[in-house]
């Protein structure tokens, strides 16, 4: 049996999930949710083989992705080891497209020119978006990925919905006993504020 075909305005992000991108990550949130897109993470998905399943299902279910390559560096922590999630997961996202290219659109991000391109050289022929490691390159480029979308906000307007939302971010740890951005309570209550701000802004505009 086919797949369902992918649900419109959801995007798939894959990003590293540490402390040290915190703030990146609350700027593709809010972005994304400013430009009328829905973000979609792994954040609560359950580990084993099963895992790989419903990953493989949500990015089924997206009709957009985005990859962000700029940490694949090597850990602080003993042994060092380089973070191969991005990369595996757009491995399998560029092989879905393959075979679904009316369904699936996918974007890669870094934050330094050409290190992609060096790091995998597959991709030679496809221009990444470059945030230069950002808040603001992240909006800029979000902006130059969809281009095409119905929604065109100032960057400067995102960036005010970002720091509305960054304010809020103790209150919202608190209220989820969470102490990391990178949960699944978090990540719905952080796309909810992310909404309301975008549509404060809005608002006044």
């Amino acid at each position: 049996m086919p797949p369902p075909p992918a649900r419109a305005n959801t995007v798939f992000l894959n990003i590293p999930y540490d402390n040290r991108f915190r703030r990146l990550y609350v700027a593709y949130l809010v972005g994304l949710i400013y430009l009328g897109l829905k973000p979609r993470v792994t954040l609560g998905l359950p580990g084993g083989p099963r895992r790989l399943d419903r990953i493989l299902g949500l990015i089924a279910g997206c009709r957009y992705s985005i990859h962000d390559l700029s940490r694949v560096q090597l850990d602080r922590m003993p042994p060092a080891t380089p973070r191969f999630n991005m990369p595996f997961e757009l491995g399998l996202v560029v092989c879905w497209a393959q075979l679904r290219p009316a369904q699936h659109e996918w974007f890669l991000f870094e934050t330094l020119p050409y290190r992609a391109a060096k790091s995998i050289s597959d991709l030679n022929g496809t221009d990444p978006h470059i945030h230069d490691g950002t808040a603001e390159g992240v909006m800029r480029e979000l902006c130059n990925a969809f281009v095409r979308s119905h929604a065109r906000p100032a960057v400067p307007q995102m960036l005010r919905a970002c720091r509305t939302v960054t304010r809020q971010l103790p209150t919202i740890l608190q209220a989820a006993g969470a102490r990391t951005v990178f949960e699944a309570r978090v990540f719905a209550d952080l796309c909810l504020a992310a909404g309301i701000a975008a549509d404060q802004l809005r608002t006044r505009a």
